[in-house]
Protein backbone atom coordinates (compact mmCIF):
# COMPACT_ATOMS: atom_id res chain seq x y z
CA UNK A 1 0.00 0.00 0.00
CA UNK A 2 2.78 2.15 1.11
CA UNK A 3 4.12 1.71 -2.41
CA UNK A 4 1.14 2.60 -4.17
CA UNK A 5 1.04 5.90 -2.18
CA UNK A 6 4.82 7.05 -3.35
CA UNK A 7 4.45 8.07 -6.79
CA UNK A 8 1.78 10.77 -6.42
CA UNK A 9 3.45 11.77 -3.25
CA UNK A 10 6.54 12.74 -5.18
CA UNK A 11 4.50 14.26 -8.01
CA UNK A 12 2.50 16.08 -5.44
CA UNK A 13 6.55 17.16 -3.88
CA UNK A 14 7.44 18.30 -7.83
CA UNK A 15 4.62 20.48 -8.00
CA UNK A 16 5.21 21.80 -4.63
CA UNK A 17 9.14 23.21 -5.69
CA UNK A 18 7.52 24.39 -8.93
CA UNK A 19 4.92 26.32 -6.58
CA UNK A 20 7.22 27.75 -3.75
CA UNK A 21 9.28 28.96 -6.96
CA UNK A 22 6.36 30.39 -8.46
CA UNK A 23 5.11 32.21 -5.16
CA UNK A 24 8.69 33.36 -4.47
CA UNK A 25 9.04 35.07 -8.17
CA UNK A 26 5.30 36.69 -7.52
CA UNK A 27 6.76 37.92 -3.94
CA UNK A 28 10.07 39.59 -4.67
CA UNK A 29 8.27 41.16 -7.94
CA UNK A 30 7.36 44.17 -6.02
CA UNK A 31 11.34 44.44 -4.86
CA UNK A 32 12.54 43.53 -8.45
CA UNK A 33 14.63 47.21 -8.77
CA UNK A 34 16.81 46.63 -5.79
CA UNK A 35 20.07 44.20 -5.69
CA UNK A 36 18.62 41.78 -3.67
CA UNK A 37 15.15 41.89 -4.90
CA UNK A 38 16.39 41.36 -8.38
CA UNK A 39 18.68 38.54 -7.21
CA UNK A 40 15.34 36.97 -5.46
CA UNK A 41 13.77 36.91 -8.61
CA UNK A 42 15.99 35.85 -10.95
CA UNK A 43 16.28 32.79 -8.56
CA UNK A 44 12.82 32.49 -8.73
CA UNK A 45 12.23 32.66 -12.45
CA UNK A 46 15.59 30.38 -13.28
CA UNK A 47 13.74 27.78 -11.06
CA UNK A 48 9.93 27.80 -12.65
CA UNK A 49 12.10 27.82 -16.16
CA UNK A 50 14.04 24.25 -15.22
CA UNK A 51 11.11 22.77 -13.47
CA UNK A 52 8.77 23.45 -16.16
CA UNK A 53 11.73 22.11 -18.73
CA UNK A 54 11.88 19.24 -16.95
CA UNK A 55 8.06 18.49 -16.59
CA UNK A 56 8.63 18.58 -20.36
CA UNK A 57 11.29 16.12 -20.55
CA UNK A 58 9.78 13.55 -17.97
CA UNK A 59 6.11 13.89 -19.41
CA UNK A 60 7.48 13.72 -23.06
CA UNK A 61 8.76 10.60 -22.30
CA UNK A 62 5.34 8.72 -21.94
CA UNK A 63 2.77 10.71 -23.37
CA UNK A 64 3.00 14.19 -25.34
CA UNK A 65 2.27 17.44 -22.98
CA UNK A 66 -1.07 18.85 -22.75
CA UNK A 67 -1.75 16.68 -25.29
CA UNK A 68 0.03 18.82 -28.33
CA UNK A 69 1.23 17.25 -31.21
CA UNK A 70 4.55 18.50 -30.69
CA UNK A 71 7.56 16.54 -32.84
CA UNK A 72 9.58 13.61 -30.74
CA UNK A 73 6.91 13.62 -27.38
CA UNK A 74 5.40 10.64 -26.37
CA UNK A 75 9.06 8.35 -26.69
CA UNK A 76 7.83 5.28 -25.35
CA UNK A 77 4.55 4.73 -27.17
CA UNK A 78 5.97 5.19 -29.81
CA UNK A 79 9.07 3.52 -30.23
CA UNK A 80 7.93 0.65 -27.92
CA UNK A 81 8.50 -2.30 -30.78
CA UNK A 82 12.21 -1.39 -30.81
CA UNK A 83 12.47 -0.50 -27.29
CA UNK A 84 11.38 -4.62 -26.80
CA UNK A 85 13.71 -5.52 -29.39
CA UNK A 86 16.89 -3.83 -27.59
CA UNK A 87 15.77 -4.87 -24.17
CA UNK A 88 15.67 -8.16 -25.54
CA UNK A 89 18.86 -8.05 -27.05
CA UNK A 90 20.51 -6.13 -24.22
CA UNK A 91 19.15 -8.72 -21.91
CA UNK A 92 20.05 -11.94 -24.07
CA UNK A 93 23.77 -11.28 -25.35
CA UNK A 94 25.05 -8.53 -22.66
CA UNK A 95 23.45 -9.86 -19.31
CA UNK A 96 22.24 -13.30 -19.43
CA UNK A 97 25.05 -14.03 -22.02
CA UNK A 98 25.89 -18.00 -22.18
CA UNK A 99 28.97 -17.53 -20.77
CA UNK A 100 27.37 -16.33 -17.58
CA UNK A 101 24.19 -18.81 -17.88
CA UNK A 102 26.72 -21.85 -18.12
CA UNK A 103 29.18 -20.11 -15.23
CA UNK A 104 25.47 -19.86 -12.75
CA UNK A 105 24.62 -23.75 -13.54
CA UNK A 106 28.16 -24.95 -12.58
CA UNK A 107 28.47 -23.41 -9.43
CA UNK A 108 24.98 -24.44 -8.65
CA UNK A 109 25.46 -27.60 -5.87
CA UNK A 110 22.64 -30.35 -7.34
CA UNK A 111 24.73 -32.76 -5.57
CA UNK A 112 24.41 -31.02 -2.02
CA UNK A 113 20.63 -30.35 -3.35
CA UNK A 114 19.62 -33.51 -3.40
CA UNK A 115 21.49 -34.53 -0.25
CA UNK A 116 19.60 -32.21 1.98
CA UNK A 117 16.29 -33.34 0.18
CA UNK A 118 16.90 -36.90 0.58
CA UNK A 119 17.78 -36.40 3.90
CA UNK A 120 14.80 -34.45 5.23
CA UNK A 121 12.12 -36.62 3.68
CA UNK A 122 10.64 -39.30 5.15
CA UNK A 123 9.01 -42.21 3.42
CA UNK A 124 5.64 -40.89 4.71
CA UNK A 125 6.33 -37.91 2.84
CA UNK A 126 6.88 -39.34 -0.72
CA UNK A 127 3.83 -41.30 0.24
CA UNK A 128 1.26 -38.88 0.71
CA UNK A 129 3.24 -37.06 -2.33
CA UNK A 130 2.72 -39.77 -4.55
CA UNK A 131 -0.83 -40.20 -3.28
CA UNK A 132 -2.12 -36.86 -3.76
CA UNK A 133 -0.25 -36.31 -7.46
CA UNK A 134 -1.48 -39.90 -8.32
CA UNK A 135 -5.21 -39.11 -6.95
CA UNK A 136 -5.05 -35.82 -9.14
CA UNK A 137 -4.18 -38.30 -12.02
CA UNK A 138 -6.47 -40.30 -11.23
CA UNK A 139 -9.17 -36.99 -12.08
CA UNK A 140 -7.70 -35.92 -14.60
CA UNK A 141 -7.77 -39.32 -17.13
CA UNK A 142 -10.87 -38.68 -18.54
CA UNK A 143 -12.59 -41.39 -20.46
CA UNK A 144 -11.09 -39.86 -24.22
CA UNK A 145 -7.71 -40.12 -22.81
CA UNK A 146 -7.12 -43.56 -23.44
CA UNK A 147 -7.94 -42.78 -27.42
CA UNK A 148 -6.29 -39.92 -27.32
CA UNK A 149 -3.25 -41.66 -26.13
CA UNK A 150 -3.78 -44.16 -28.56
CA UNK A 151 -4.34 -41.79 -31.51
CA UNK A 152 -0.60 -39.91 -30.60
CA UNK A 153 0.69 -43.48 -30.64
CA UNK A 154 -0.08 -44.25 -33.40
CA UNK A 155 1.26 -41.19 -34.86
CA UNK A 156 4.38 -41.12 -33.11
CA UNK A 157 5.08 -44.80 -34.69
CA UNK A 158 3.97 -43.51 -38.38
CA UNK A 159 6.97 -41.03 -38.09
CA UNK A 160 9.16 -42.96 -36.62
CA UNK A 161 11.38 -46.18 -37.84
CA UNK A 162 11.20 -48.75 -36.91
CA UNK A 163 13.92 -51.17 -37.37
CA UNK A 164 16.49 -48.37 -35.65
CA UNK A 165 14.40 -47.71 -32.54
CA UNK A 166 13.60 -51.80 -32.25
CA UNK A 167 16.97 -52.44 -32.50
CA UNK A 168 18.20 -50.08 -29.42
CA UNK A 169 15.22 -51.27 -27.62
CA UNK A 170 16.06 -54.76 -28.26
CA UNK A 171 19.71 -54.32 -27.27
CA UNK A 172 18.70 -52.18 -23.83
CA UNK A 173 16.59 -54.82 -23.03
CA UNK A 174 18.99 -57.79 -23.24
CA UNK A 175 21.55 -56.02 -21.33
CA UNK A 176 18.99 -55.92 -18.64
CA UNK A 177 18.34 -59.43 -18.82
CA UNK A 178 14.87 -58.59 -20.08
CA UNK A 179 14.97 -60.86 -23.08
CA UNK A 180 15.16 -64.21 -20.41
CA UNK A 181 12.17 -63.09 -18.15
CA UNK A 182 10.17 -62.33 -20.95
CA UNK A 183 10.81 -65.70 -22.74
CA UNK A 184 10.36 -67.37 -19.10
CA UNK A 185 7.34 -65.23 -18.41
CA UNK A 186 5.62 -66.17 -21.80
CA UNK A 187 6.43 -69.46 -21.91
CA UNK A 188 4.96 -70.12 -18.23
CA UNK A 189 1.57 -67.76 -19.52
CA UNK A 190 1.50 -70.26 -22.36
CA UNK A 191 1.94 -73.10 -20.06
CA UNK A 192 -0.78 -72.01 -18.02
CA UNK A 193 -3.09 -71.60 -20.54
CA UNK A 194 -2.74 -75.10 -22.05
CA UNK A 195 -3.38 -76.60 -18.63
CA UNK A 196 -7.00 -74.63 -19.16
CA UNK A 197 -9.05 -77.55 -21.74
CA UNK A 198 -10.70 -74.59 -23.32
CA UNK A 199 -7.43 -73.14 -24.64
CA UNK A 200 -6.50 -76.88 -25.11
CA UNK A 201 -8.93 -77.89 -27.38
CA UNK A 202 -8.36 -74.53 -29.37
CA UNK A 203 -5.15 -74.98 -29.60
CA UNK A 204 -5.92 -78.44 -30.98
CA UNK A 205 -8.39 -77.23 -33.59
CA UNK A 206 -5.44 -74.84 -34.64
CA UNK A 207 -3.18 -77.63 -35.62
CA UNK A 208 -5.76 -79.44 -37.01
CA UNK A 209 -6.42 -76.33 -39.51
CA UNK A 210 -2.61 -76.67 -40.45
CA UNK A 211 -2.52 -80.08 -41.36
CA UNK A 212 -5.41 -79.70 -43.33
CA UNK A 213 -3.86 -77.14 -44.62
CA UNK A 214 -0.27 -78.72 -45.34
CA UNK A 215 -2.15 -81.78 -46.81
CA UNK A 216 -3.82 -79.45 -49.11
CA UNK A 217 -0.56 -78.30 -50.51
CA UNK A 218 0.95 -81.53 -50.45
CA UNK A 219 1.12 -83.85 -53.64
CA UNK A 220 -0.84 -86.87 -54.58
CA UNK A 221 2.07 -89.22 -52.87
CA UNK A 222 2.81 -87.48 -49.25
CA UNK A 223 -0.77 -86.75 -48.83
CA UNK A 224 -1.55 -90.55 -48.75
CA UNK A 225 1.58 -91.23 -46.78
CA UNK A 226 -0.02 -88.36 -44.23
CA UNK A 227 -3.52 -90.19 -44.52
CA UNK A 228 -1.92 -93.75 -43.80
CA UNK A 229 -0.28 -92.50 -40.56
CA UNK A 230 -3.13 -90.40 -39.47
CA UNK A 231 -5.33 -93.76 -39.88
CA UNK A 232 -3.10 -95.65 -38.04
CA UNK A 233 -2.75 -93.22 -35.37
CA UNK A 234 0.91 -91.81 -35.47
CA UNK A 235 -0.83 -87.98 -36.30
CA UNK A 236 -2.74 -87.53 -32.97
CA UNK A 237 -4.11 -83.94 -31.96
CA UNK A 238 -3.66 -84.84 -28.22
CA UNK A 239 -0.56 -86.32 -28.44
CA UNK A 240 0.86 -83.21 -30.39
CA UNK A 241 -0.98 -81.03 -28.48
CA UNK A 242 0.97 -82.68 -25.03
CA UNK A 243 4.60 -82.72 -26.69
CA UNK A 244 4.34 -78.92 -27.44
CA UNK A 245 2.77 -78.29 -23.72
CA UNK A 246 6.25 -79.74 -22.52
CA UNK A 247 8.07 -78.19 -24.62
CA UNK A 248 6.53 -74.88 -23.26
CA UNK A 249 7.07 -75.62 -19.49
CA UNK A 250 11.06 -77.01 -20.20
CA UNK A 251 11.42 -73.52 -21.84
CA UNK A 252 9.86 -71.36 -18.87
CA UNK A 253 11.72 -73.97 -16.19
CA UNK A 254 15.11 -74.57 -17.74
CA UNK A 255 17.80 -71.64 -18.80
CA UNK A 256 19.73 -74.11 -20.65
CA UNK A 257 17.00 -75.76 -22.69
CA UNK A 258 18.20 -75.86 -26.09
CA UNK A 259 15.14 -73.90 -27.92
CA UNK A 260 15.45 -71.28 -25.15
CA UNK A 261 18.75 -70.97 -26.33
CA UNK A 262 17.65 -71.21 -29.42
CA UNK A 263 14.97 -67.70 -29.48
CA UNK A 264 17.66 -66.25 -27.18
CA UNK A 265 20.47 -66.44 -29.80
CA UNK A 266 17.52 -65.37 -32.58
CA UNK A 267 17.10 -62.13 -30.42
CA UNK A 268 20.58 -61.43 -30.20
CA UNK A 269 20.83 -61.49 -33.76
CA UNK A 270 18.08 -59.37 -34.23
CA UNK A 271 19.49 -55.88 -33.97
CA UNK A 272 22.47 -56.52 -36.08
CA UNK A 273 19.61 -57.60 -39.20
CA UNK A 274 17.28 -54.63 -38.65
CA UNK A 275 20.11 -51.92 -38.86
CA UNK A 276 22.36 -54.21 -41.79
CA UNK A 277 19.55 -55.83 -43.73
CA UNK A 278 17.45 -53.57 -45.35
CA UNK A 279 15.45 -55.96 -46.77
CA UNK A 280 14.53 -57.49 -43.08
CA UNK A 281 13.66 -53.88 -42.19
CA UNK A 282 12.03 -53.09 -45.07
CA UNK A 283 9.71 -55.63 -43.87
CA UNK A 284 9.55 -54.66 -40.51
CA UNK A 285 8.97 -51.32 -41.63
CA UNK A 286 5.42 -52.32 -43.58
CA UNK A 287 4.36 -54.71 -40.34
CA UNK A 288 4.40 -51.61 -38.77
CA UNK A 289 2.03 -49.97 -41.08
CA UNK A 290 0.04 -52.15 -41.50
CA UNK A 291 -0.73 -52.36 -37.94
CA UNK A 292 -0.78 -49.00 -37.50
CA UNK A 293 -3.41 -48.32 -40.43
CA UNK A 294 -5.69 -51.22 -39.03
CA UNK A 295 -8.78 -49.86 -37.89
CA UNK A 296 -9.11 -53.45 -36.01
CA UNK A 297 -5.77 -53.33 -34.08
CA UNK A 298 -6.90 -49.14 -33.32
CA UNK A 299 -9.68 -50.59 -31.55
CA UNK A 300 -7.63 -53.36 -29.88
CA UNK A 301 -5.45 -50.61 -28.39
CA UNK A 302 -8.39 -48.20 -27.22
CA UNK A 303 -10.37 -50.90 -25.96
CA UNK A 304 -7.09 -52.14 -23.99
CA UNK A 305 -6.21 -48.29 -23.12
CA UNK A 306 -9.75 -48.19 -21.83
CA UNK A 307 -9.27 -50.87 -19.15
CA UNK A 308 -6.14 -50.42 -18.50
CA UNK A 309 -7.86 -46.50 -17.58
CA UNK A 310 -10.69 -48.28 -15.59
CA UNK A 311 -8.72 -50.62 -13.75
CA UNK A 312 -5.98 -47.37 -12.78
CA UNK A 313 -8.37 -44.87 -11.73
CA UNK A 314 -10.35 -47.50 -9.69
CA UNK A 315 -6.93 -48.66 -7.99
CA UNK A 316 -6.13 -45.31 -7.51
CA UNK A 317 -8.98 -44.21 -6.12
CA UNK A 318 -8.85 -46.87 -3.40
CA UNK A 319 -7.40 -46.71 0.32
CA UNK A 320 -6.26 -49.94 -0.43
CA UNK A 321 -4.15 -49.05 -3.72
CA UNK A 322 -1.58 -51.33 -5.12
CA UNK A 323 0.07 -48.81 -7.16
CA UNK A 324 0.56 -46.00 -4.73
CA UNK A 325 2.89 -48.69 -2.47
CA UNK A 326 4.16 -49.66 -5.64
CA UNK A 327 5.29 -46.43 -6.80
CA UNK A 328 6.53 -45.01 -2.80
CA UNK A 329 8.64 -48.17 -3.13
CA UNK A 330 10.52 -47.45 -5.56
CA UNK A 331 10.79 -43.89 -4.79
CA UNK A 332 11.75 -43.99 -1.37
CA UNK A 333 14.40 -46.97 -2.48
CA UNK A 334 15.81 -43.79 -4.49
CA UNK A 335 15.83 -41.23 -1.77
CA UNK A 336 17.49 -43.83 1.06
CA UNK A 337 20.18 -44.85 -2.04
CA UNK A 338 20.59 -40.87 -2.94
CA UNK A 339 20.88 -39.81 1.01
CA UNK A 340 23.75 -42.78 1.44
CA UNK A 341 25.36 -42.64 -2.11
CA UNK A 342 27.99 -39.84 -2.96
CA UNK A 343 29.41 -41.20 -5.96
CA UNK A 344 25.66 -41.23 -7.35
CA UNK A 345 24.86 -37.51 -6.02
CA UNK A 346 27.90 -36.54 -8.20
CA UNK A 347 26.56 -38.57 -11.36
CA UNK A 348 23.36 -36.81 -10.96
CA UNK A 349 24.91 -33.55 -10.85
CA UNK A 350 26.95 -33.78 -13.48
CA UNK A 351 24.38 -35.49 -15.56
CA UNK A 352 21.88 -32.51 -15.11
CA UNK A 353 24.64 -30.02 -15.22
CA UNK A 354 25.26 -31.54 -18.79
CA UNK A 355 21.82 -31.71 -20.04
CA UNK A 356 21.43 -27.82 -18.58
CA UNK A 357 24.53 -27.07 -20.93
CA UNK A 358 23.02 -28.89 -24.12
CA UNK A 359 20.16 -26.41 -23.54
CA UNK A 360 21.70 -23.54 -23.02
CA UNK A 361 23.97 -23.77 -26.28
CA UNK A 362 21.30 -24.81 -28.39
CA UNK A 363 18.47 -22.56 -27.13
CA UNK A 364 20.61 -19.94 -25.82
CA UNK A 365 19.68 -17.27 -28.13
CA UNK A 366 15.73 -17.65 -27.52
CA UNK A 367 16.04 -15.64 -24.32
CA UNK A 368 16.25 -12.61 -25.95
CA UNK A 369 12.95 -13.21 -28.37
CA UNK A 370 11.48 -14.29 -25.31
CA UNK A 371 12.33 -11.13 -23.67
CA UNK A 372 11.26 -9.19 -26.63
CA UNK A 373 8.05 -11.26 -27.27
CA UNK A 374 7.15 -10.58 -23.13
CA UNK A 375 7.91 -6.69 -23.98
CA UNK A 376 5.79 -6.68 -27.05
CA UNK A 377 2.96 -8.32 -24.82
CA UNK A 378 2.81 -5.42 -22.72
CA UNK A 379 1.61 -2.81 -25.74
CA UNK A 380 2.60 1.19 -25.45
CA UNK A 381 0.23 1.49 -22.99
CA UNK A 382 1.32 -1.39 -20.62
CA UNK A 383 4.97 -0.82 -21.26
CA UNK A 384 4.19 3.25 -20.09
CA UNK A 385 2.58 1.97 -16.93
CA UNK A 386 5.60 -0.53 -16.64
CA UNK A 387 8.25 1.92 -15.87
CA UNK A 388 5.97 4.46 -14.20
CA UNK A 389 5.92 2.31 -11.59
CA UNK A 390 9.38 1.35 -11.60
CA UNK A 391 10.89 4.64 -11.79
CA UNK A 392 8.49 7.15 -11.61
CA UNK A 393 9.99 8.01 -7.96
CA UNK A 394 13.27 9.48 -9.92
CA UNK A 395 11.42 10.82 -12.18
CA UNK A 396 9.81 12.85 -10.06
CA UNK A 397 12.76 14.24 -8.88
CA UNK A 398 14.42 15.11 -11.87
CA UNK A 399 11.56 17.31 -11.70
CA UNK A 400 12.53 18.61 -8.19
CA UNK A 401 15.94 18.96 -9.16
CA UNK A 402 15.51 20.74 -12.32
CA UNK A 403 13.45 23.47 -9.93
CA UNK A 404 16.57 23.65 -7.61
CA UNK A 405 19.32 23.49 -9.73
CA UNK A 406 17.56 26.27 -12.42
CA UNK A 407 17.33 28.75 -9.33
CA UNK A 408 20.98 27.74 -8.67
CA UNK A 409 22.19 28.49 -11.97
CA UNK A 410 19.98 31.55 -12.22
CA UNK A 411 21.04 33.03 -8.78
CA UNK A 412 24.54 32.22 -9.82
CA UNK A 413 24.42 33.97 -13.33
CA UNK A 414 22.76 37.08 -11.48
CA UNK A 415 25.34 37.58 -8.61
CA UNK A 416 27.83 37.47 -11.70
CA UNK A 417 25.94 40.09 -13.19
CA UNK A 418 25.78 42.02 -9.84
CA UNK A 419 29.23 41.52 -9.35
CA UNK A 420 30.44 42.66 -12.63
CA UNK A 421 28.14 45.75 -12.78
CA UNK A 422 30.05 46.85 -9.87
CA UNK A 423 33.61 47.61 -11.93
Amino acid sequence: MLQLDRPPRQRRLARIVLLLAVGLALAALPFRATWWGGWILAIAEAGIVGGLADWFAVTAIFRRPLGLPIPHTALIPANWELMAKRVGSMVGDRVLTKTYVLDEVARFDIADLLARAAERLEREDVEAAVRGVTRWAAGELSPSASADLVGWLRRLLSAQAMAPLLAGAIEVARRQGWDQRAIESLARVLAEALDRPDFRAAVGNMVDGVLGDYRAKMGTYPRLLLGLADVLGLIDRDRLVGALHGAVRRLARDPDDPLRQRLAESIAALPGRLRDDPAFAARVEAAKEALVASPEVARLLEDAAEGLRRALVADLASERSEVVPWITDRLDRARRQLAADAALRQALDRWVKARAAELIERHHDHIARFIERGVRALGPEGAVRLIEEHAGDDLQYIRVNGTVVGGLAGGGIYGLHLLLGLF
